[in-house]
């Protein structure tokens, strides 16, 4: 656990920014929020103090990966859970990844307004941000803000990701417990991302039960089978498939007591505890893979020449490795 930064190192603006969060306050959080998913440098180097100070505060939430098809009503069922959760005593964090546009980077950001009662209750904060083309749909500060969240005193905390047939190994490398939700007569579709997403699945929900209940048991009959095909990771649970209607509200009760129960058989087999110590380390390498890529581009030789190098890779004129080669190896020398 790292240890506290002190007053003096804190800027008296991030302080007040750490004392909000830590007091539950909104307009602090959602600062603190937008802090760290500036690209500015300095604020990247405030961001990093802020949450070294909120650190400590942080680890106590359950959290919850939510991914599945478009159209398969996760921000529906998100706001059914939420709500539920709410009449439990909860306080509950959505942290909503919209796809961001591959041609202007724009994104939507509308799960504030599909998610109406929800983001009314004062229990509850939803935060969307445009995933900006980060692998499995998932925006590039989501763990700090989820850290950010738990500080604040949300005790439950769900990811939802875009889910678009990307790699979604993102959102379970983050979560606690990774829920995929499917609909009933999904067809070719439902084939097409099954073999990669059900192999790191802990929870299957078939949803929209309501409209079709013999399609919806099919599908869960189907899924049983499909993963007896599959080594799951922990030897001491098997993910169950569960039918439910979120509109309905129907059976939101039932997924979240197979939550808990997954929560509860894995803590005592330490499993639980482990895989949060392996994806801090995983987070690490991330950010060291993230860290280097960017010097490598504002290295002041790698800047001046890219643009040629990679002209010459689209014209035919150098290969892709020779390229990426003499690039790198302008890292070895000292910059003119």
């Amino acid at each position: 656990m790292s240890k506290p930064v002190e007053d003096s190192l804190l800027a008296p603006e991030d302080r007040k920014l750490v004392d909000g969060v830590l007091a539950g306050q909104l307009r602090p959080l959602a600062k603190t929020i937008t802090l760290i998913e500036s690209s500015r440098e300095d604020h990247q180097a405030r961001a990093h103090k802020v949450m070294e100070a909120l650190l400590p505060a942080s680890g106590n939430a359950l959290r919850v990966g939510i991914s599945g098809v478009p159209g398969v009503g996760k921000s529906t069922f998100i706001e059914a859970l939420g709500l539920y959760l709410i009449e439990q005593g909860h306080r509950v964090a959505v942290l909503a990844v919209d796809p961001s546009s591959s041609v202007t980077g724009g994104s939507i950001l509308g799960d504030k307004t599909r998610m109406e009662m929800l983001s009314q209750r004062t229990e509850a904060y939803i935060r969307p941000s445009p995933s900006a083309g980060s692998l499995g749909g998932v925006a590039a500060r989501t763990r700090e803000t989820m850290l950010v969240c738990e500080a604040a005193g949300f005790d439950v905390i769900i990811v939802e990701t875009v889910g678009v047939g990307q790699s979604e190994t993102a959102v379970a490398g983050m979560t606690d417990i990774f829920c995929l939700l499917q609909l009933p007569n999904a067809g070719d579709d439902l084939q097409a991302i099954k073999k990669g997403i059900m192999e790191i699945a802990d929870l299957i929900v078939i949803n929209k039960a309501d409209i079709d209940a013999r399609a919806a048991q099919l599908a869960k009959s189907q899924m049983k089978s499909a993963l007896m095909m599959f080594r799951h990771a922990s030897p001491n649970w098997t993910p169950p498939v569960l039918t439910l209607s979120a509109l309905q509200k129907d059976s939101v009760a039932g997924f979240w007591d197979e939550v808990k129960r997954y929560r509860d058989t894995l803590r005592p087999t330490g499993e639980f505890d482990a895989k949060r110590r392996h994806q801090a380390l995983a987070w690490m390498w991330e950010m060291i893979d993230s860290g280097l890529r960017s010097r490598f581009r504002s290295h002041p030789q790698v800047k001046h020449e890219l643009p040629g190098i990679a002209r010459a890779v689209e014209e035919g004129a150098t290969t892709p490795s020779a390229a990426a080669m003499r690039l790198l190896g302008y890292l070895e020398k000292p910059s003119q």
